[in-house]
């Protein structure tokens, strides 16, 4: 549990928090004090927690659909952004998903595009946009969410999926070395197999129990799991000193 006022008066952005992990890190960043605008997808509307609403019914964060994989998508987000927020400290790029499962010798130019652009070109293009709010800041923080798959490329049919996030693990270490003079830091989060929908969507339950027998924690992670290790690379005063990284959220699976 992190200080209740540790992002206090903070202007937090969470991309792909609809659900799952996107939307836990949105909520713990509502418990620490922020001011959270929180990127709901393709959906116009989401059926609104409890915590993200007051007592009295209100939104504690600001609601703003988005679908990434489209032309303009990410340019009408970031506009939003821009007309709600004069700076950003903290930029979680968390969009994207497999989208399916895409054997290697099937696999059409229109998927190959709709992957790419979701996991790879529109953090590109969100990073982008945001940056002179970014810099406003003067201690801003990017962390984008990547992928165990982007080390062991993932199992048949993901293998786009896995090259778009090793590309987003890359892109951030290069960011990293070229916005410190800017007082921006940039690291990401590569949750290993974590219980959300995107298994339930892309993963048989015969699979899944095969894999969490051989993780050493012998357990699936959740999006709690998760949450804490984007809150602590945004924080300036518990991971100020440290950018370009990659840390790994997975029970100890890579090490099996």
């Amino acid at each position: 549990m992190f200080h209740p006022k540790l992002f206090d008066r903070r202007n937090v952005v969470v991309t792909g928090a609809g659900r799952g992990i996107g939307l836990e890190v949105a909520r713990q960043f509502l418990d620490c004090g922020a001011h959270v605008l929180v990127h709901t997808g393709r959906g116009s509307e989401m059926e609104l927690p409890d915590f993200l609403l007051t007592a009295e019914g209100e939104r504690r964060a600001f609601l703003v659909p988005g679908d990434f994989t489209g032309e303009g998508g990410t340019a009408a987000f970031a506009a939003t952004v821009g007309r709600v927020f004069d700076r950003v400290d903290v930029l979680i790029n968390n969009a994207g998903t497999m989208l399916g499962r895409f054997p290697a010798g099937e696999l059409t130019d229109a998927q190959y595009d709709r992957v790419v652009q979701l996991n790879q070109t529109s953090v590109v293009e969100i990073t982008r946009a945001l940056l002179p709010l970014l810099r406003a800041s003067g201690e801003a923080a990017i962390v984008n969410t990547v992928s165990i798959s982007a080390l062991t490329g993932g199992s048949p049919g993901s293998a786009i999926y896995s090259a778009s996030k090793a590309f987003v693990a890359t892109y951030s270490k290069a960011l990293a070395r070229e916005l410190a003079p800017d007082g921006i830091r940039v690291n990401c989060v590569s949750p290993g197999t974590i219980a959300t929908d995107f298994h339930e969507r892309y993963s048989s339950k015969e699979k899944l129990e095969q894999t969490r027998k051989s993780i050493p924690l012998q357990r699936l992670g959740t999006p709690e799991d998760c949450a804490p290790a984007y809150l602590f690379l945004s924080a300036p005063t518990l991971s100020g000193y440290i950018t370009g990284q990659v840390l790994e959220v997975n029970g100890g699976q890579l090490i099996c």
